[in-house]
């Protein structure tokens, strides 16, 4: 590693997700490929949450990636919140189009069209559908690799209900999925709440989100939305249902007997891997954690010696992998002849395998592995008959220890103040501020703009659902208003 994370936290992050086989850079800038090293993390990612929305009954779809100008132009008080990042097709081979196609930023304008065509009664009703796919906003102003892309993969959920309460029911579920994604797979603390009006979905009612904050650049980081948008969409889609018992369901031309519908829609998106190696990462490269790693265990023959039994150290080496891998953990074997015992360690480090198992002559002899943890380096020697159940508590352990750690430097960055001067020190500190806030629009506009600087102004990231005890007499930080709740606010990505 040419650059250490704390001294250049953009160089080393460039370098390791390079470095590690995370993505590689594409010709066109803000665009990415995403190699195997990370999709099979976004695919066991994927496996738990599919799971856990097909609970709810959610259903599988994919829609188009187009978007036609007519829609755009009848919805665009929703479509201008994306306007500067949409990209346009407008032109096959060398005929130039009609009319120029939108390459969709999100969803809303393709689906719910159909939805409204789908949905005529209340037995059709609640209506939950899910794609995984990739969208397009093209980001002009400091692209990131799985932070800020051009292009990234998510998945988004799209569903409709008659009542409210359904629908408030829901956000909060699903949003409670995401904070489990970060801090139970990925060891990442996020904390829950609410967005401000400012902060919230474009056409939404209002935005849930979990909110992740990057220590080393003081940056808070969005980390998944889930969004209740009330009736507003239905009403520019005109989505109806007629309830049950309806006297008007057999009557025609009663289009002012039914009912809108209630809607919400939710994602998370490959940012997620690029917060955990934030987060993890350190000045050896990846550092993942177990329950995400698609190799949690590697093995290392290392036979010291000229003369050793290659042959029975190999043979060892395959059957602890076996072994483990049908015990359930994911292992595998660097039998690579072509580089040394002490690159395949680097190169492994590299890559953030949580644990790594070494054997030589000597390992061989007295019936035992050397097992190194990534985290913290740690080296234990175990014998190999206890092997599997040794391994399953130091992964565990590794898990809850990257969360702890982790949680443990994010606590440390929360500063609580309550007025200007404590803020735009905190501020300049690179600390998470949670501050007393009026709640008015105006206010947080101003924040914005007495905080504009070079790196960036500093904004509003959830009122957490966590709240503090607010005092009677407490006042607004930045207006001397009285306050109506504890929010947190500082930069962000």
């Amino acid at each position: 590693m040419a650059f250490k994370k704390d001294d250049n936290f953009g160089e080393w992050y460039s370098e390791v997700v390079v470095n590690s086989e995370i993505i590689e850079y594409h010709d066109i800038p803000g665009c990415y490929i995403l190699r195997p090293w990370v999709m099979e993390i976004w695919e066991l990612l994927k496996e738990f949450f599919d799971a856990e929305i097909k609970k709810l009954k959610s259903k599988s779809y994919y829609f188009p990636l187009f978007v036609t100008e007519n829609v755009v132009q009848k919805k665009k008080d929703h479509f201008e919140s994306f306007a500067p990042e949409v990209a346009w097709v407008t032109k096959t081979g060398n005929s130039e189009l009609e009319a120029p196609i939108a390459i969709r930023p999100t969803s809303e304008t393709v689906m719910y069209p159909y939805f409204a065509k789908w949905i005529r009664s209340h037995r059709n009703l609640p209506l939950r559908c899910n794609q995984w796919c990739s969208v397009v906003r093209w980001e002009c102003s400091n692209p990131i690799p799985l932070i800020r892309s051009r292009e990234f993969l998510w998945q988004e959920g799209h569903t409709v209900f008659a009542t409210k309460e359904e629908s408030d029911e829901e956000v909060l579920h699903i949003l409670e999925l995401y904070r489990r994604i970060y801090e139970e797979f990925l060891a990442v603390p996020v904390s829950k709440g609410r967005k401000s009006e400012m902060e919230k979905f474009a056409g939404g009612l209002y935005t849930t989100s979990v909110e992740a904050f990057i220590p080393n650049t003081g940056r808070g980081i969005q980390a998944a939305t889930s969004n209740c948008l009330g009736q507003n969409f239905a009403k520019m889609f005109e989505i109806f249902f007629e309830g049950e018992n309806d006297p008007t369901q057999k009557k025609k031309n009663k289009k002012d007997k039914r009912s809108l519908v209630w809607q919400n829609s939710w994602a998370y998106t490959t940012r997620s891997i690029g917060v955990m190696v934030m987060t993890h990462g350190d000045d050896k490269g990846l550092v993942l954690p177990p329950r995400v790693a698609p190799i949690q265990v590697i093995v290392i023959p290392d036979p010291l010696l000229e003369d050793a039994d290659t042959a029975a150290i190999k043979g060892v080496c395959e059957t602890i992998v076996y072994t483990l891998n049908q015990a359930g953990i994911r292992a595998d074997l660097d039998a690579r002849e072509n580089h040394a015992p002490e690159w395949k360690y680097s190169h492994w480090e590299m890559k953030g395998v949580p644990l790594r198992i070494e054997i030589d002559v000597k390992d061989l002899a007295n019936k035992q592995v050397r097992v190194v943890r990534r985290d913290n380096g740690a080296k234990v020697d175990i014998p190999s008959t206890d092997l599997v159940e040794h391994v399953k508590v130091l992964l565990d352990g590794i898990q809850d220890s990257l969360f702890e750690t982790a949680k443990q430097k994010r606590d440390a960055c929360i500063e609580v103040v309550h007025t200007w001067d404590e803020f735009t020190a905190a501020l300049n500190d690179k600390k998470l501020i949670l501050a007393p806030w009026c709640e008015e629009e105006e206010v947080e506009k101003d924040v914005r703009a007495r905080t504009e600087g070079d790196l960036g102004s500093a904004k509003t990231l959830c009122a957490p659902f966590d709240q503090p005890d607010l005092p009677e007499g407490t006042v607004c930080f930045a207006s001397g208003k009285p306050a109506k709740t504890w929010s947190f606010w500082g930069r962000s990505y």
